[in-house]
């Protein structure tokens, strides 16, 4: 498949509000906090296209990701796939190339997932590791490093 990002515009708030909804309900519900306006104004009190980009798939709109400076490095967001297209390497293939880009001027990664989440096995391939959990969220960092395997915990 063929893929590509992009830069987001404002007026792609939409449709990656109602792509959170349908990505982030099973594990909302699983969790006791779905809440079908909540889940699609969280994305829109904090997008910005400024730091979003979309994901094409063969040309198609298939999901966007946000890569914010912070503090003390980046936070990775909002990362959402098309459900027909998880499971199948995109995701991979996108964080790999964030990544790669944020190595260049290294800086800790920082993103946040639901507890139980599928989509955290993929952050740990990628050498994220656990910092802080509570019942709801799993709070993760991936530290600087370059080339090679991911780095080992501390």
């Amino acid at each position: 498949m063929a893929w590509a990002l992009r830069s987001a515009e404002p007026a792609d708030v939409e449709e990656i509000a109602e792509l959170r909804a349908a990505v982030m309900r099973p594990d909302l519900e699983r969790l006791g906090r779905y809440d079908e306006h909540r889940v699609r104004q969280r994305l829109r009190d904090s997008f910005s296209p400024r730091h979003t980009s979309v994901i094409t798939a063969d040309g198609d709109f298939a999901g966007c990701v946000t890569v914010r400076p912070a503090e003390e490095g980046w936070w990775l967001e909002h990362f959402y796939l098309a459900p027909a297209l998880q499971g199948r390497g995109l995701g991979s293939a996108v964080l790999r190339r964030l990544l790669e880009a944020i190595d260049a001027d290294p800086a800790p990664v920082r993103l946040n997932v639901l507890r139980g989440s599928a989509a955290q096995r993929l952050y740990e391939r990628h050498g994220f590791t656990v910092e802080v959990q509570d019942p709801v969220d799993v709070f993760t960092v991936r530290r600087p490093h370059t080339g090679g395997p991911p780095a080992a915990s501390p």
